[in-house]
């Protein structure tokens, strides 16, 4: 009878010890997070926490997600979870000022009515019309909103980088400052516009789509060519295709980056399209390259501004001249370039094509200590030749027929990151011309923490000729484009206006991984199916041969075409062959499906019953130990 008390009050201590457990992991472990993915899906970057440690106001984010999406198709349930413990692990990280709402919007509910006053997309997921949703709506303070209008699997890669971008909009409403300080009429061109209307042709003379777009998503302020200080207003500046910069402009682009600023510099060997605007007496522009060298050899960065990097690759069909047999030929100096995007940017990943046109190439000073990350890259078909060959009237024909691809692929577009140096000593001597002295601020020899730049040696992307067909509809222009010129030159800039918090975020893994070991035992069996089926399949060709000649008799002959005894046997003997391979296949299946079935078995138990069973373990020894100590203090 003591017995069965002592066990009966072992058993009873096992589940006070059990729910014990479970009632402090409720309370003390509630909050708890580990993050065991091979990638650290769940680990939120420096960049993300830096964003959200800089929350003054609550920040509201609400996700819209129709459970019917991912019941029907389950890549969309596992990227919804991956959503929502990153929602989650933002919230948990924000103390308070990040409030999560969640919501499954049913046809023509007050929920869905919502999603779509927030702008969010619906997708049709049959004839019926039924819509679901997965998409993110985040409000402010100020009623300020932005949104993720749909989760798109093929984006996951950047999930993080989207959510702090939208975190950190929300946080700093006002726009970013841009400023422009460039050659090129990206503004329009007034003096063309005029001859335009002179001669009763199209308008011309427009500001460019790319400049349009910038001012879309930015404030920008044009920088004069002379500038001696660069306002301190401006966050981002754009440096394209600027010629004859003095020293003292150089100091003021060098000093901006010195102090923090982020810069986004576009040189070229030859501007096809400062090429074709015609000079102040008329004649072709001869004055079409660029050039930061003083600021690109302080900062490690190597440009050759006499050199194009040529590619056959997605090469331009052109006119070929008149006296040439051929009609077209593949102008190797101006190309799309799809393959060398860089796909773990969040700016250019999701961009299809850029056009460059006479691009150069830059690459990283030997011995430099920066970061050089090439977003843009011609192929392995290309090679640099001579910038002279493309200026004035370049014969495509004859380029392509010289033409020796070696040395490619070559980084038309880089970013660049690092702690840099001053290119000067201090500041250089007032111009001449000055007609006010201008306070220049404190000279830093150099950045306090990595400065942040992109160097593209190409400013043509800018030119509309090269990525937009516009046109005029009844009065009003529109902008077709061809390439992803516009979006990559506003997502470089968006990245850098950013800050460094959303720059040092990079491309995560995807939360739906590859089940790796059952992947291989369906391979491996996949081979010997195939292999067993194209036996198989052999055997079916040979047999059907053979009937046919058995029953025809291997000619016209009508006698011939009675079937004997011993041919009967042997088509019988072949039926037989057939019926034991598709046996065989049969088996082939089976055992895949047993192996993987035994294999699933496996993890159940493992899942299921080891891990409890493991704490049971535990608990029953505590008791014993407990129990054994008792005993001997009794004793």
């Amino acid at each position: 009878m003591r017995r069965i008390w002592s066990s009966l009050i072992g058993v009873v201590a096992v589940a006070a010890i059990l729910v014990g457990i479970n009632m402090f992991a409720e309370s003390r472990l509630a909050t708890a997070r580990l993050d065991v993915t091979q990638q650290h899906l769940y680990t939120l970057a420096g960049g993300t926490k830096g964003i959200i440690a800089g929350l003054k106001d609550p920040v509201t984010l609400r996700l819209y997600y129709s459970r019917a999406l991912g019941s029907r198709i389950p890549q969309y349930g596992a990227y919804a979870d991956r959503v929502t413990e990153m929602l989650r692990e933002y919230a948990s990280a924000a103390n308070g000022k990040i409030r999560l709402e969640f919501y499954d919007p049913e046809p023509f509910s007050d929920t869905e009515d919502r999603a779509l006053a927030y702008g969010l997309q619906g997708v049709p997921m049959d004839q019926s019309g039924e819509q679901v949703y997965f998409g993110l709506a985040a409000t402010n303070l100020i009623d300020d909103e932005r949104t993720i209008a749909f989760f798109q699997p093929e984006r996951e890669r950047f999930l993080e980088f989207d959510l702090s971008k939208l975190i950190y909009e929300l946080s700093n409403p006002k726009r970013p400052v841009v400023g422009t300080m460039t050659s090129l009429p990206l503004d329009g061109d007034p003096r063309a516009m005029m001859l335009a209307m002179q001669s009763g042709r199209q308008a011309g003379g427009q500001p460019w789509v790319s400049a349009v777009q910038l001012r879309d998503a930015f404030t920008v302020k044009p920088v004069p060519l002379d500038a001696q200080v660069i306002d301190p207003d401006i966050q981002v500046l754009l440096v394209a295709q600027a010629q004859g910069l003095s020293d003292n402009t150089l100091y003021a682009i060098d000093q901006f980056v010195m102090r923090g600023g982020r810069l986004m510099v576009m040189v070229d060997p030859h501007s096809e399209a400062q090429a074709q605007m015609p000079s102040q007496t008329g004649a072709p522009n001869e004055n079409t390259g660029s050039n930061l060298q003083k600021l690109f050899d302080a900062w490690g960065v190597v440009y050759n501004p006499g050199k194009v990097v040529a590619d056959i690759k997605g090469a331009w069909r052109v006119r070929a001249n008149a006296q040439d047999r051929v009609q077209a030929v593949d102008f190797i100096a101006w190309y799309n370039i799809r393959d060398g995007l860089n796909k773990d940017d969040p700016a250019t990943a999701d961009l299809s094509q850029i056009t460059v046109a006479s691009p150069g190439a830059i690459s990283k000073k030997p011995g430099s200590e920066i970061s050089f990350t090439p977003l843009l890259s011609s192929s392995d078909q290309s090679g640099l030749i001579d910038v002279e060959k493309v200026k004035l009237f370049p014969d495509p024909a004859k380029l392509l027929g010289g033409f020796k691809p070696e040395g490619g692929p070559y980084v038309i577009a880089a970013r660049v990151r690092g702690v840099l140096k001053s290119a000067f000593s201090g500041p250089p001597a007032a111009p001449a011309n000055a007609t006010a002295k201008v306070e220049l601020p404190a000279f830093k020899a150099q950045t306090d923490a990595p400065a942040n730049l992109v160097v593209v040696a190409d400013s043509d992307i800018l030119a509309d000729r090269y990525w937009v067909q516009v046109q005029d509809f009844f009065g009003q222009s529109q902008a077709t484009p061809f390439s992803d010129n516009g979006a990559f030159v506003s997502n470089l800039v968006g990245t850098l206006a950013g800050g460094d918090a959303l720059i040092g975020l990079r491309s995560r893994g995807a939360s739906l991984r590859p089940f790796t070991l059952v992947e291989t035992m369906q391979q491996d069996a996949e081979a010997r199916f195939r292999k067993t089926e194209q036996d198989l399949q052999a055997h079916l060709d040979e047999t059907q041969k053979k009937l046919t000649e058995l029953r025809t008799g291997r000619g016209n002959d009508k006698a011939a075409a009675v079937i004997s005894e011993q041919q009967r046997a042997s088509i019988d003997a072949l039926r037989r062959d057939v019926a034991d391979t598709r046996l065989k296949l049969r088996s082939v299946q089976l055992e895949l499906r047993r192996d993987i079935a035994g294999l699933q078995n496996r993890l159940r138990l493992f899942d299921i019953a080891l891990v409890p069973g493991v704490l049971a373990v535990l608990a029953i020894g505590l008791g014993l130990a407990r129990r054994s100590r008792r005993a001997r203090a009794r004793a």
